[in-house]
């Protein structure tokens, strides 16, 4: 099988579950692969249940989908899952957490939500709730009234604290941790901001102060490593740097790397910008 995935033949859609290479990623093959190795009473949740509904960005910082265990419970008295390729045990399910999607048993969008928020890292709760809010398929106000059904419950300390922070227009894992560390470090970011001039969108800033003129940005490999990518980068920048604009650039080492590195930069950013904004009043 490695060879054939190396060969660009079949790719691993889940561990143990390989798929043709030239077959388009849809909500029937995710559940068509689901089902060889779903046990008939089990209950898709957490990170897989995501996936399932159709969350793209629902992995946290550095996990791959193909190499996780698949998340299975079932409803509470029915016994652990015991499946080479599954983890997981039993879990207080009402009727109502449970949908049915191409033949599985999988958590609505709202419970998926409340579970990815109750995890022990904030960083790896931000970004399964971003990914979640992002589908649109639930109201804040109801999520955030949904909480206190798990009082008491493991790590709901960290749905608590992270939960009100969610935010769907964040557009990959990365970006919604640089969300929180700003967070954490005091500083008023708004998601998805568009600089606009005469003729239209100049560009669309990851995280952005529009008043300070200051903002963050996300580069995560995919989209900004080739050599076009990069250039295309530095050409928008230098253009907002020319209008007054201070950007600060974060990678996947500095975001995910010794906090204090981070806040560091994040700081000094800041320092900046309310400086001159002091300086032009």
């Amino acid at each position: 099988m490695s060879e054939l995935c190396r060969a660009g033949a079949l790719r691993r859609a889940l561990r143990g579950v390989y798929v043709d290479a030239s077959l388009p990623d849809s909500l029937e093959l995710r559940a068509a692969c689901l089902r060889l190795v779903m046990p008939a009473d089990g209950v898709v949740v957490d990170r897989h249940a995501g996936w399932l509904l159709g969350a793209q960005m629902v992995l946290a910082p550095h996990e791959s989908m193909d190499a996780r265990p698949l998340s299975v419970f079932r409803p509470s008295g029915g016994g652990r899952v015991g499946h080479s390729v599954a983890t997981g045990g039993e879990r207080a399910l009402s009727d109502e957490d449970v949908i049915e999607i191409g033949g599985l048993r999988v958590t609505t969008a709202i419970r998926t939500a409340w579970d990815l928020g109750r995890v022990r890292w904030t960083d790896q709760a931000i970004a399964g709730l971003d990914a979640m809010f992002r589908l649109g398929a639930f109201g804040r106000d109801e999520f955030l009234e949904g909480i206190d059904r798990f009082r008491g419950q493991r790590w709901v300390t960290t749905l608590r604290a992270v939960g009100p922070l969610a935010d769907g227009r964040s557009e990959s894992p990365g970006e919604s941790v640089l969300r929180l560390r700003c967070v954490e470090n005091g500083l008023k970011m708004t998601p998805q901001v568009e600089v606009l001039r005469g003729d239209g969108l100049r560009a669309r800033l990851d995280l952005a102060n529009e008043e300070l003129r200051a903002a963050v940005e996300y580069d995560g490999a995919e989209w900004h490593s080739t050599p076009s990518q990069l250039a295309h980068d530095r050409r928008r920048r230098a253009e907002l740097a020319e209008t007054g604009w201070d950007i600060a650039v974060f990678g996947k080492e500095l975001v995910f790397g010794p906090a204090r590195e981070c806040d560091r930069v994040l700081r000094e950013l800041w320092y900046r910008a309310t400086r001159r904004a002091r300086s032009a009043a």
